[in-house]
């Protein structure tokens, strides 16, 4: 197996903890982007090259995604995992709340995803997206107490779409998982009386992300992988 560059947004965060550490243990390098001023808020087995960038700034996204091709030579996996959250029902649900919504999950995805995505096509051997979607944006019944979260996450699905349409010449996968309620320490807090039982481990979600976009996890060319737990 050869040692691949795993871009990961959001790397900061207890799911791309997870997803750090995972890709490390397979032997590959890891590029972080984190917001401004941030660093890396764990100490990882091997070196990570961290990046900063506002990614909700498009000329700022760009700007530091270009430097990190220059300095990597090649993106192999992104990861975009950096996203936001919010209740709310359609009669609290205001123009406002879905624009931050969709600046939180899509925007970040798009900018990020574009610029990556045009670099993967120009590669030898193509390259794997990762997204995150989420079941409110597949499923109406839990969209209904979260109406601009769901709308927001159902652009990255199309998103995926396109990316792969475009990219199915040039061996670009594009995958989005949709995980339920991962166990972190966040969302315990957030909901103290929920059954953690049923919600899923960021190193759960981390090692299927890992297989997904291996050499061997080729084949499976799902376009969208649902990570559920017991949920």
């Amino acid at each position: 197996m050869s040692m691949k560059n795993i871009l990961i947004t959001g790397a900061g965060g207890a799911l791309g903890k997870a997803c750090v550490m995972e890709f490390i243990k397979k032997g590959h390098h890891v590029i972080a982007l984190l917001s401004p001023g941030k660093k890396l808020p764990y100490e990882t087995p091997a070196p990570v090259s961290v990046y900063n960038a506002d990614l909700m700034n498009e000329d700022n996204t760009l700007k530091v995604v270009d430097q990190i091709i220059t300095d990597h030579t090649s993106i192999d996996v992104a990861l975009l995992l950096v996203g936001g959250f919010a209740m709310g029902s359609l009669d609290n649900t205001d123009g406002a709340m879905i624009k931050k919504m969709i600046g939180l999950n899509f925007d970040t995805t798009y900018y990020t995803g574009s610029k990556v995505f045009n670099q993967m096509i120009t590669q030898p051997n193509g390259g794997r997206i990762v997204m995150v979607g989420a079941k409110p944006a597949l499923e109406p019944i839990a969209a209904t107490s979260k109406v601009a979260y769901a709308l927001s996450k159902s652009l990255i699905f199309k998103l995926a779409e396109i990316f792969n349409e475009i990219g199915k010449d040039n061996n670009v996968v594009s995958t989005v998982i949709v995980p339920s309620i991962i166990n972190t320490e966040d969302n315990r807090k957030a909901m103290p009386k929920a059954d953690t039982a049923a919600w899923v481990q960021p190193e759960e979600i981390a090692a299927i992300v890992a297989f997904a976009t291996s050499d061997q996890g080729a084949t499976l060319r799902e376009p969208i992988i649902k990570i559920y737990g017991k949920s």
